[in-house]
Parts: structure tokens; C-alpha cells; sequence
């Protein structure tokens, strides 16, 4: 065991609950750190349900395109805590997180404070020590009472899609959940916000005339979408971005998937706004091509796991969970079944948090079959056969499997080839891509 996880593993003990929103534990914490969180680079703090991490994986990319020293943080990890602490040279060394861990560890004491508070207050102090032009900081969930949310003037905030979830926390409406995660809005701080529900739309214009904060608003302020045939958009797979009246066209973003357009739709408008960091056409384009997001809409081309898959057969991975997730997917899958190898075979898990209908529902027309897994080592998660009987419900043909390899043996014995995707959780797909290597 590393010495970082000997210490995470004691940080989970030092709050009952894993999830208890406030600001209160972090703000006493961060007072006895010196208040590292006031000695940042300029900060871009980002909110939303979905898309907010490939948003921000693209912006990244632009950033240091143009030559920016970038920091960034985010959650969950998928395969190692590092990968939520990202320095100018990448995931925070692991005798820096040891050391910052336990400097919180001490400074805090044996007070109550969730492990998000006490690793994002690590994060701060990694990011105050460390020169940067930027910071890419990411909520954990919501915003209002998000640990993150102690930037008292970012340099621009941003609010990917908003949907239901998380409801035993932020709310079970749209609008309660809009409310939080329009918390991240500060007084005269321009505030980038993408596709939204008109309710959404509503709260987060709201809290920001209350504020007096510049809203840069998907489909009005700026606009991204395939470009039309007349361009010969429609070949090639490019796509155009419109902001403040000039219209620009960028090739198709590496992150696959449609949805991936209005994800770097709201990099490029918050690009578009950061105008002294030298994100021209240039950088810009050359960040939509480099960007990494790994467990999203990802294809798996080598390990343990393609190995014993015969020819033919594609492997992919997503951690999407919730209804827009489902939806987004549902339109790569419709695709994927219009051409070869045209069928769709699923295996998925998910914990029992989640509104697993709402996810499956959209999946269930493109797919052939599905197989449902626990995910190993995670309490929360549903059992093989409760999350078989909830795609079963959601109209799959499923069965439970035992593991994720046994599945895909289950799948491939005896079919035509086809596209394989694993998903329902960012757990399930961390720990895939573990086990791949």
C-alpha cells in the first residue's frame, strides 16, 4: 500500500457520512492552513451534471496549447486519488500527495470533516505552491455548498447541463437542483452556461441578475452544431462555433460522441473569454484534437480484456449514469447500429443511488443484449441480479454475470461480431480500466 492510501484510508474515518454538504468543516480547515484557497492562480470553476469533465478536458488541451501552465482539478479518480490533483507537469507525485495529506491530517485534528473536504483542502494547498497561469476547478457535487465553492472571485465560472441527480443531496426538481449549482456565481463574474432545461435556464438567470453576473448563454450569447451540408460539414464531421457574432469552423473533437460538440462548445466559449491567455484558432483547434478523458465513450484496443475476444469484435467504456448520460449514449449507440459491425451488446452496473431506468429506458432500442455485473468492492452497488431485473424492466434481454470478463465470454461465444460497451458507473469503469491495465 502506498502511503497516500494509507492515509486516504484513515481520512474516510474522520466523518460518518460520506457525503454531508457544508462549508463550515473546510473553511475552519483552510483558516488553519494559512488559507491556501486565496493564493491561487486565476480560477475557472466549473458546475453542471453532465459533461463538465470532457468541458474541461478540452479547455485544458487549449490551454496548453497556447502555452499556459495548466492545474486542474477534479472527481471522482477512476483508477488512482492522483488523478484528481493535476499539477502543470500532471498527477501530483505521490511523496507530494503523501505529504500534503498528512499536513491536512494534522492541521485538522480529530474534527469531523468529509474525505472531499479534507482532499480538496490538500488540493488547494498542492495548487497555492506551485506557480500556474490557471486553475480548471471542478465541483464534486453541486456548488452552493461544494468544498470547492470557497473561490471568493474566480476569473470565470461555467455550468454544463443540469439534470436530475444525486436528488437525496441537491433536491429532487430540476429547479432545487439548478438552485445549487448556480451557488458557484459570484458578484460581476462572467458565468459561460451550456444547453439547459427552460426550468434550469430560469434559476441560473435569476441568481445571476441577483448577482449583476454576465451570462454567456448556450443558443443565445453562443451556439455550436454540426456544420449543414452546404458546407460539407456532414462528410467530414466538422463543426462550427458561434460567439459574439463571428463564426468559426473546428474539425470534430476527438472525445467521440454528438454530445462531445456542445461540450467543446462550452470550452470555446470559455476560451473565448479567457483573451489573454492566446487561445487563438490555432490552439484552440489543436485542443479539440489532443484532449484526454479517459472512461468516457472510450475504445479499449489492447489488455487483458481485448486478448481473449475474437476478430472483429470492438470493446468501448463509459462511466455515464443518469438520464442525460443515457440519452447522449443512445445516440452513439443508434449510430453505431446503422453500421458495421451493427450490433450492440451492453454490460453495465451501477450503484443503487442511481435511477437506473431513466439510463437504461434510452439504451434498450439500440442494444441486442445486456449483461449486469456487481461492481466488485463497492458497497453501494447494485447486486448482477437486482441491476439484471432493472434492465429487464427498462426492456432488455439481460442476464447477470459474474464478472465483467465473464460477460464478455458470454457475449462473444457463438455471435457475429459487434460493439461491446461497458457502463453505468465512473466505479465500474475505473475499476475496468484497472483490471485492463
Amino acid at each position: 500500500m502506498a502511503r497516500s492510501d494509507a492515509v486516504l484510508d484513515r481520512l474516510t474515518r474522520l466523518h460518518p457520512k460520506l457525503i454531508d454538504l457544508s462549508l463550515g468543516r473546510i473553511e475552519r480547515l483552510l483558516a488553519r492552513l494559512d488559507h491556501p484557497e486565496q493564493r491561487l492562480a486565476p480560477v475557472v470553476h466549473v458546475a453542471g451534471t453532465n459533461g463538465k469533465g470532457s468541458a474541461l478536458a478540452f479547455l485544458r488541451a487549449m490551454l496548453e496549447a497556447a502555452g499556459a501552465r495548466v492545474q486542474v482539478y477534479t472527481s471522482p479518480h477512476l483508477v488512482r486519488f492522483h488523478e484528481r490533483i493535476r499539477l502543470t507537469g500532471g498527477p501530483i507525485a505521490e511523496p507530494d500527495l503523501a505529504a500534503l495529506l498528512e499536513t491536512c491530517e494534522a492541521a485538522n485534528g480529530a474534527a469531523p470533516i468529509t474525505f472531499f473536504e479534507i482532499t480538496t483542502a490538500a488540493a488547494f494547498l498542492a495548487f497555492a505552491r506551485e506557480p500556474a497561469d490557471i486553475l480548471l476547478l471542478e465541483t464534486g457535487l453541486g456548488g452552493r455548498l461544494d468544498a470547492t465553492n470557497l473561490i471568493a472571485r474566480p476569473r470565470l465560472t461555467a455550468i454544463s447541463p443540469i439534470s436530475v441527480d444525486h436528488v437525496q443531496f441537491l433536491g429532487a426538481t430540476l429547479e432545487e437542483i439548478a438552485f445549487e449549482k448556480a451557488g458557484i456565481l459570484k458578484p460581476g463574474v462572467p458565468a459561460v452556461i451550456g444547453p439547459q432545461a427552460p426550468e434550469a435556464h430560469a434559476v441560473i438567470e435569476a441568481r445571476a441578475a441577483e448577482l449583476d453576473a454576465p451570462l454567456h448563454r448556450h443558443g443565445r450569447e453562443w451556439r455550436a452544431g454540426a456544420t449543414d451540408g452546404a458546407e460539407n460539414g456532414a462528410e467530414n464531421g466538422d463543426f462550427f462555433f458561434e460567439f459574439g457574432g463571428e463564426r468559426r469552423r473546428y474539425p470534430a473533437p476527438v472525445l467521440p460522441g454528438a454530445h462531445q460538440i456542445e461540450n467543446a462548445g462550452l470550452a470555446l466559449a470559455c476560451a473565448a473569454l479567457l483573451d489573454d491567455f492566446g487561445l487563438d484558432a490555432a490552439a484552440c483547434a489543436a485542443g479539440l484534437a489532443r484532449a484526454e478523458w479517459p472512461g468516457r465513450l472510450q475504445r479499449l484496443t489492447r489488455g487483458p480484456l481485448l486478448d481473449p475476444l475474437p476478430e472483429g469484435w470492438e470493446l468501448w467504456l463509459d462511466g455515464g449514469h443518469n438520464a442525460a448520460a443515457g440519452a447522449a449514449l443512445a445516440r452513439t449507440l443508434a449510430d453505431w447500429a446503422a453500421r458495421p459491425p451493427h450490433r450492440v451488446h451492453l454490460v453495465y452496473g451501477m450503484l443503487d443511488t442511481k435511477g437506473a431506468q431513466g439510463f437504461l429506458r434510452p439504451l434498450a432500442p439500440c442494444t441486442e443484449t445486456l449483461h449486469a455485473v456487481e461492481i466488485p468492492g463497492v458497497p453501494a452497488s447494485l447486486s448482477a441480479e437486482q441491476a439484471a431485473r432493472e434492465a429487464a424492466q427498462a426492456g432488455f434481454q439481460a442476464q447477470a454475470s459474474a464478472s465483467v470478463a465473464a460477460a464478455l465470454h458470454a457475449i462473444t461465444k457463438d455471435r457475429p461480431p459487434g460493439r461491446i460497451l461497458i457502463c453505468g458507473s465512473l466505479y465500474l469503469a475505473g475499476q475496468v480500466l484497472a483490471e485492463n491495465g
